[in-house]
């Protein structure tokens, strides 16, 4: 007799599973769009920031019974973000050394870079040291309280008060005159319809 190999047959989800599908179907739907805007400005990356809203809902997933069993389920999701968000710009910045370490042996010169006349919104958030930006891009462009800010992040909201304060005032020195916090909530609201 010939050894018959079946497939197995697709789980359908029941009771408390189809639940959970659906509650984090709903959550997905809900907050992606928030993510991927909250990662781009964390990281500067248009292209990669739905890529890490996408890895930080499927970290989510793996993990959705603490997640749905949260006090603040998208506070931990914008924790999420902010963690790989801190993690691939770490990446960058090692790569970044590696290729300056590989170049700087070299004896070929480079010029001095084009220094534009008016600093952008986005480039003056990238140049905040990790912890300013998020703290200003979650008080100032997503209107979070500073307990929430303090959460997603997992610090103090004595922390939160400092770096949001010192990220604005450096965001003021950079941008000059024009109020910053305005200036930022623009590009913020533009941000979020072009991703």
């Amino acid at each position: 007799m010939s050894a018959r190999t079946e497939r197995p047959r697709p789980v359908r989800a029941t009771g408390a599973d189809a639940d959970a599908e659906a509650e984090f179907h709903a959550f997905f739907e809900r907050h992606y769009a928030e993510l991927a805007r909250f990662a781009h400005l964390l990281t500067g990356e248009a292209d990669g920031a739905d890529d890490l809203a996408a890895d930080a809902l499927l970290a989510l997933w793996h993990r959705w019974d603490r997640v749905r069993a949260a006090d603040h389920p998208a506070a931990y999701a914008r924790g999420v973000v902010a963690n790989m968000a801190r993690s691939r710009i770490r990446s960058a910045v090692r790569e970044r050394r590696r290729i300056t370490l590989f170049w700087s042996g070299r004896d070929e010169g480079v010029a001095d870079p084009d220094v534009p006349a008016v600093v952008d919104v986005r480039e003056a958030l990238r140049a905040l040291p990790f912890r300013k930006r998020a703290c200003v891009v979650l008080r100032h462009a997503f209107d979070l309280s500073e307990k929430d800010t303090a959460q997603a992040l997992g610090v103090s909201v004595g922390t939160v008060k400092s770096q949001t304060s010192k990220g604005m005032a450096e965001l003021q020195r950079r941008l000059g005159p024009h109020p910053a916090l305005a200036r930022v909530r623009a590009v913020v609201a533009d941000t979020g319809r072009s991703t």
